[in-house]
């Protein structure tokens, strides 16, 4: 392949991704105005984007899937975050904390990929909650298998352990519209929503702590 062929490839590649990439955006910028995501329509995204219909079928057969791509994107990226923040110091306080911070400063920095999964999750498409149920699956299995990285509630069976894991997923999906309610320009508010976060997830780890001591009954 010549230097010039290399380089229209290259080109085209770039430009197909700039599109695709303007398409998730537009689609985000309208659900920001305040629009349901399952009302939009592919012309109207395609028109946000400045791009022709025919276009928005290069990348997606129809909003489902552009969706799908939105869920997987925001779940990828906060997943590998959370790890992270988990992996550098295993002991339960400052994991909560840290993994607290990580999760509340990634929302307020997304916030309309969360904006969606929030109206997504309690209605619209089937297809596009159970896809966020999927991605609650996944961070459940994330975050035992990493508690059992680091040796925390191995006594607990591993059902037990998902179950716990759960409930901490859930509670912090649960928080991410009390996180976009909150204020700009608040701290001594977003200092008061983190505390109370990290503590309601001491509760649930105290209640795993409790059930370990009784044998799981």
């Amino acid at each position: 392949m010549s230097q010039l062929e290399i380089e229209e490839t290259t080109g085209r590649t770039e430009r197909k991704t700039g599109t695709r990439k303007a398409l998730l955006q537009a689609a985000m910028t309208l659900v920001g105005e305040g629009r349901s995501f399952t009302s939009l329509g592919l012309r109207e995204i395609a028109r946000q984007a400045g791009v022709v219909p025919n276009a928005f079928y290069r990348h997606f057969r129809n909003t489902d899937e552009l969706g799908l791509e939105l869920v997987v994107e925001t779940g990828i990226t906060l997943r590998r975050l959370l790890r992270e923040a988990r992996q550098i110091d295993p002991s339960r306080g400052s994991m909560l904390r840290r993994s607290v911070r990580v999760y509340l400063d990634y929302v307020k920095a997304n916030r309309l990929q969360f904006q969606f999964i929030a109206s997504e999750r309690a209605g619209g498409s089937r297809i596009l909650r159970l896809a966020i149920r999927t991605d609650v699956t996944h961070f459940t299995n994330e975050m035992a298998q990493d508690m059992r990285a680091i040796g925390q509630y191995n006594d607990l069976p591993t059902p037990r352990l998902q179950m716990v894991c759960g409930l901490i997923v859930m509670t912090m999906l649960a928080a991410a519209t009390d996180i976009l309610d909150l204020p700009p320009g608040q701290p001594l508010l977003e200092a008061e929503m983190e505390e109370n976060f990290v503590q309601q997830l001491h509760v649930i780890l105290l209640g795993a702590s409790h059930w370990h001591e009784k044998g799981g009954r």
